[in-house]
């Protein structure tokens, strides 16, 4: 908790003193930075207590700044598991951003569609998640000034921000799927027998992250959404060999409908 509270005084005596709503862009989704009327860029380097991201695709910035009337805190790159970082580290960010003031988080990931109706390039809004990672961000001790002992996850998905997302979706023609997101360890993609004991447990998508961070948001009572990003498609009878620039590339022009559900939502929160 004293590191959670250096940070956020650090970044409050950086100007970042009334955000409302906290985004994190996922691997190749970070068009929405163009959205944002960015008053401050703060590299993760210079936050004391950040994790610094490893990814090649994540900048690994703070974004603080407005899209229309609303204040917004964006993460440009997340953390996690297969990193080597602890689930502490991965969801310190939410648990900051939460301090500062945040009332909503919007995540985005990338995922590999289980469900053989999902094509690459489709936006999915998660409904419900299953949790494959192999430990949880609420293990150990419980802080109570951040949440309760055993926090409700019957609706981990705010009912409302999904609303609006698919409002919103319909109002401007983008087409928004929705469907159950499993998490898992990474990174190594999946064998034919996993992607089939995935869809048999009621997994649409699969991906790498976000659910800690979901998690870590129930247990501070903040509402939360996201949507995947299908970048590759998980059939197990006909398995293609991974090609990373070609889901960076799907990723890209994904973002664009993505980037512009995201800022309408934002301006209607």
């Amino acid at each position: 908790m004293q590191d959670i509270i250096k940070t956020v005084n650090f970044l409050k005596n950086r100007g970042i003193t009334s955000p409302q709503i906290g985004i994190v862009l996922g691997t190749g989704l970070g068009q929405m930075v163009r959205e944002i009327e960015i008053e401050q860029t703060i590299p993760y380097s210079d936050i004391p207590n950040f994790p610094l991201s490893t990814v090649e695709m994540h900048n690994g910035n703070l974004i603080y700044g407005n899209i229309g009337d609303k204040k917004v805190l964006a993460m440009q790159g997340r953390f996690h598991f297969y990193e080597g970082y602890n689930m502490q580290q991965i969801v310190f960010p939410i648990r900051v951003m939460r301090l500062l003031g945040i009332q909503f988080l919007l995540l985005s990931n990338i995922a590999g569609g289980i469900n053989l109706d999902l094509k690459k390039g489709d936006l999915v809004m998660i409904g419900d998640h299953i949790n494959l990672q192999p430990t949880n961000p609420l293990t150990g001790v419980n802080n109570e000034k951040l949440g309760s002992r055993f926090p409700d996850m019957s609706k981990a998905y705010s009912p409302y921000i999904n609303e609006k997302l698919k409002n919103v979706a319909q109002q401007n023609k983008i087409q928004l799927k929705q469907g159950i997101y499993v998490s898992v360890t990474g990174p190594s993609l999946e064998t034919p027998a996993e992607y089939r004991f995935l869809k048999i447990i009621g997994a649409d998508m699969v991906g790498m992250s976000t659910v800690p961070e979901v998690i870590a948001a129930n247990h501070m009572r903040l509402p939360c959404a996201a949507v995947s990003v299908i970048t590759d498609e998980c059939n197990p009878d006909n398995l293609q060999p991974i090609d990373v620039a070609e889901i960076i590339e799907i990723a890209g022009k994904a973002d664009k409908k993505l980037s512009a559900l995201y800022s309408e939502t934002i301006k209607q929160l």
